[in-house]
Order: C-alpha cells, then structure tokens, then sequence
C-alpha cells in the first residue's frame, strides 16, 4: 500500500503492474523527480494556484499536450517532465 501511496501522490499509479501502463490522477505533491538509470531523470510538475486547485485542466509530457488519462512505463523510463495544470473545476473537454 505504501508504494501505491507514492505513485498516487505524484499523479499516476499502475493499475496492473505486469502491463506498464499507468493510470492520471490528481498530483498530491507540487513536483517529483524519479532518478533513473542512465543519469536520467522523470521530473513531475503540478501548477496550481491555490491549494483548491485539484482538478487536472491539462497534461503535457515533455512539453507536448497529453491526451488521455494514461503513460507508459517506457515514457517514465525515456525520462522527460510530466506537467500537470491544476485548476478550481475540472476540464470535461
């Protein structure tokens, strides 16, 4: 459960660990940076206004608009920023 936490807190978790994908969610944590091997690094941003700012309004990976509420486990270990747009409502589009 402790690791489940961590993930969750940074904004993404593996629903089924043998599949590599990883489920968005709600960033806990303002940022995150995952050492990886290679001198890499996974940096995760939430921008937020105020601390009521806990709905995703948009998702960028590595600086592109990310469609969808997943990742892969190959897009963390390519190292990169996940940046998170956190907002007082939630973006239905």
């Amino acid at each position: 459960m402790s690791a489940w936490y961590v993930f969750s807190a940074m904004g993404f978790y593996p629903v089924n660990p043998a599949s590599g994908e990883y489920v968005i969610g709600t960033p806990l944590l303002d940022e995150a940076v995952l050492k990886l091997p290679g001198n890499k690094e996974f940096r995760i941003k939430a921008e937020r206004k105020s601390p009521e700012d806990i709905y995703i309004r948009s998702i960028k990976l590595n600086g592109k608009v990310h469609k969808g509420y997943n990742i892969s486990h190959q897009d963390i270990m390519n190292g990169g920023t996940l940046e998170f747009k956190m907002g007082k409502s939630p973006n239905m589009k």
